[in-house]
């Protein structure tokens, strides 16, 4: 789904282009409403990759495609992000001497602890072409040695995403659908080992939650990983007002955020979907690899404590749907000048 506005636009200008997926959330059963609903192009290749352990999936995806990448020969291979399948197949062209450009280059956490940080700076050093989604990933790249002459400030990508299908998710009226108003709930997704594998920890945010909700409704989106923590933690719901929802599509997703009072989340992508749409976000994370969202956006840091997260949101409502300065470049034509960048050098 990331790299979909750039095969979008290599469809248009008629540039011949594989998809390979690592088989990572994709089901090859998928109805075509799915891609049609946001304009994804079919994968070319699934390499069938699941889940496992760091190093078992790095493996698989790396086993898996160089084969593609060897009966394909391509110029260029172009990963997204920092997942083990990005830096896998970045490693795997890089031995076969194929130029590799990382989308959503320079961004960093600086906490290597992470496995994503360490995928990220890996990637970087791989890469023939960085394209930074802003300026501070920028500046983290020229600070690390990497020539001027790699690096692209292009924007970001997800944004042409939450561009392009916006007006459809507003269109859909999704806060109907779940029987809330807009404006007048929270959204609330958490999925990351360090909140939901510790008993304690899970407990600490499911109170927060449950406190949260005597006031305004919380729609809960509740990842499979975390339901299974919640389970085996024997945590039994006390509030009506906590409503636990199963992951839905992207622009449902979208719509929901679109129109929340408030988001809590660990994730990355909502962080940057938040700013954009100028809804306050309360990130339970020490850090972020996106600070600029904390600097110009909507998005506040907080620890998995109970009495913090209650006191962000507190503070995150009294701002809510706020004007934020656009950020550079956020404007929906990131994977345009990917593309200019690409014909340009090759």
């Amino acid at each position: 789904m990331k790299l979909a506005p750039v095969a979008r636009s290599l469809d248009k200008l008629g540039v011949p282009h594989v998809l390979v997926h690592t088989g990572q959330h994709y089901d090859p059963g998928m109805s075509d409403s799915f891609f049609e609903d946001l304009e994804i192009p079919r994968p070319s290749h699934n390499l069938g990759v699941g889940s496992g352990t760091h190093a078992e999936q790095t493996a698989a995806v790396m086993c898996g495609f160089e084969p593609v990448l060897n009966a394909v020969n391509p110029s260029l291979v172009l990963v997204y992000g920092d997942v083990n399948s990005t830096v896998a197949a970045a490693l795997v062209a890089a031995k076969g001497g194929i130029k590799v450009g990382h989308v959503e280059a320079g961004l960093r956490s600086g906490d290597w602890s992470m496995p994503e940080e360490i995928n990220r700076v890996v990637t970087d050093r791989l890469s023939d072409l960085l394209f930074a989604p802003s300026p501070d990933a920028v500046e983290n790249l020229l600070a690390e040695g990497i020539p001027a002459s790699r690096l692209h400030f292009v924007g970001n990508v997800m944004i042409d995403t939450l561009v392009s299908v916006l007006p459809r998710a507003k269109g859909l009226n999704v806060p109907s659908l779940y029987d809330v108003e807009q404006g007048q709930y929270a959204l609330v997704t958490l999925h990351r080992p360090a909140n939901v594998d510790d008993p304690e920890t899970l407990v600490q945010l499911l109170e927060a939650l449950e406190e949260l909700s005597r006031s305004t409704v919380v729609l809960f989106a509740v990842h499979p990983r975390t339901r299974d923590r919640m389970k085996s933690s024997n945590w039994r719901q006390k509030s009506n007002g906590l409503r636990l929802v199963e992951p839905m599509p992207y622009v449902e997703m979208l719509g929901l955020v679109a129109a929340a009072k408030v988001v809590v989340t660990d994730s990355g992508g909502l962080q940057e979907e938040t700013t954009y749409l100028g809804v306050p976000c309360v990130t339970v994370r020490p850090n972020t690899e996106r600070p600029i969202t904390c600097e110009k956006g909507t998005n506040v840091l907080v620890p998995p404590d109970r009495l913090a997260i209650l006191r962000q949101v507190s503070e995150a409502e009294s701002r809510a749907h706020r004007q934020v300065t656009p950020i550079e470049k956020w404007d929906g034509k990131a994977a345009q000048r990917i593309i200019d960048v690409i014909l340009r050098v090759s």
